[in-house]
């Protein structure tokens, strides 16, 4: 009896399609951005944590400034600042309306991220001034870097 080739490559291209559809169904899910997977009041929640955070640490932040609180942890502040600043404008990537943001955030995509991304600089170079030259040189910096309430004027909707 003689094998019949073509059998036995259809079993192989079987087999291997169900081994690469296998693989395929555990890596890909992992590879998806997580917004196809979250609702837009995810999205929203996120974006408004990551926001809160900033506005939170700004807030202690500017107790140190004022004299109100010591420095001591002034570090700690902007560093939690610079992480949070480089994180936010990820959060806005999905385009979905909601919380304080405005739909200005995405009709002027290029002015808002480049903001954003002039915020994240900006505040990493305030904490790396504070870190290496010691809190009171970063003073000009932090100024600089905080400037919220330009961009909060044009892409912000506070609620009542």
């Amino acid at each position: 009896m003689i094998a019949c080739p073509e059998a036995s490559f259809r079993s192989i291209r079987v087999g291997g399609m169900r081994r690469l559809l296998l693989v395929a169904g555990l890596i890909l899910p992992a590879l998806l951005p997580a917004a196809v997977y979250a609702d837009d009041k995810d999205v929203v929640d996120y974006r408004t944590h990551i926001m809160h955070t900033l506005n939170e640490q700004s807030a202690a932040l500017g107790q140190i400034l004022s004299g109100a609180i010591p420095e001591k942890n002034a570090q700690a502040h902007l560093e939690a600042i610079a992480l949070s600043a480089s994180t936010a404008l990820k959060a806005f990537e999905p385009k979905v309306a909601g919380g304080e943001a405005k739909t200005e955030v995405w009709s002027n995509w290029t002015d808002f991220s480049k903001r954003m991304n002039d915020f994240a600089r900006l505040t990493r170079e305030a904490a790396k001034v504070s870190k290496e030259k010691g809190f009171g040189s970063a003073g000009t910096n932090i100024i600089d870097a905080l400037s919220c309430k330009s961009c909060h004027d044009i892409y912000r909707e506070e609620k009542k």
